[in-house]
């Protein structure tokens, strides 16, 4: 299969390697992964900020760039979720029915890693050794908006050597919530520290999510805590040969 990789900005930017990790993986199973230039912002900051319409051209872009493209993956379930969720709002207050229907083509088609891994492809062990005690917070996007379920986990539990610890009150947000975190820090910070507190008592090495932005949100408080605990993406874990 060729498959299309939406990094989004957000990645791209700070943590590159877990696009890579989602290359590595792909190939690894026998797929070609094409990365294409012309991509840009989502559109969700605008979005989720109140700025709409400003947030439509950003939706054009995608489906130009995205649209001939047999299937594009992310590791990103709160992008994903944009494009699936967001994008016919957006194109329906567009007004274009030629941007309603290139977007009703292209959703379907534009997944998180784990829905592409184990939904379209039908993979779970995709040959990754990890031996460490692994936790796994799923996060809102992923669990609320695109309901990913046991997919991240079903991966986790293939890999080789990896000890998966149940976490408690998983099902609770970290407090990120993008810019949630900065217009109500105070709660932010209390349900980060809820979280951090039950990510600890598990005794795990490393906690891993499928968004990047909460596992930055839940890294800064762990280092800022002296915790024994670092963040990985799920892609860089099923990169992972030991």
């Amino acid at each position: 299969m060729r498959v299309a990789l939406f990094i989004t900005c957000f990645n791209d930017t700070l943590f590159p390697a877990t696009g890579r990790a989602v290359v590595e993986v792909l190939e690894r199973l026998g797929h070609e992964v094409d990365f294409p230039l012309e991509q840009t912002c989502c559109g969700q900051l605008h979005a989720n900020s109140g700025y709409q319409v400003e947030a439509i051209p950003l939706a054009r872009r995608f489906v130009d760039t995205f649209g001939g493209a047999e299937v594009v993956v992310s590791p990103s379930a709160s992008c994903v979720a944009m494009v699936r969720d967001q994008y016919p709002r957006l194109a329906e207050l567009s007004r274009d029915s030629g941007l309603t229907r290139e977007v009703e083509a292209l959703a379907s088609r534009v997944l998180e890693f784990s829905e592409l891994l184990v939904d379209r492809l039908g993979v779970e062990d995709v040959g990754a050794v990890f031996p460490h005690r692994v936790t796994f917070h799923p996060t809102c996007h992923a669990a609320r908006l695109l309901k990913v379920g046991e997919r991240p986990l079903r991966l986790l539990r293939a890999v080789r050597d990896l000890e998966l610890i149940d976490l408690p009150g998983a099902d609770e947000c970290c407090g990120f919530g993008g810019t949630f975190a900065v217009k109500n820090a105070d709660v932010s910070a209390a349900m980060l520290s809820d979280k951090l507190e039950r990510v600890v008592g598990t005794g795990a090495e490393v906690c891993v999510a499928a968004d990047n932005s909460c596992l930055m949100h839940m890294g800064g408080g762990l280092r800022r805590d002296g915790a024994d605990v670092r963040t990985m993406h799920l892609a860089e874990v099923l990169a992972a040969r030991g």
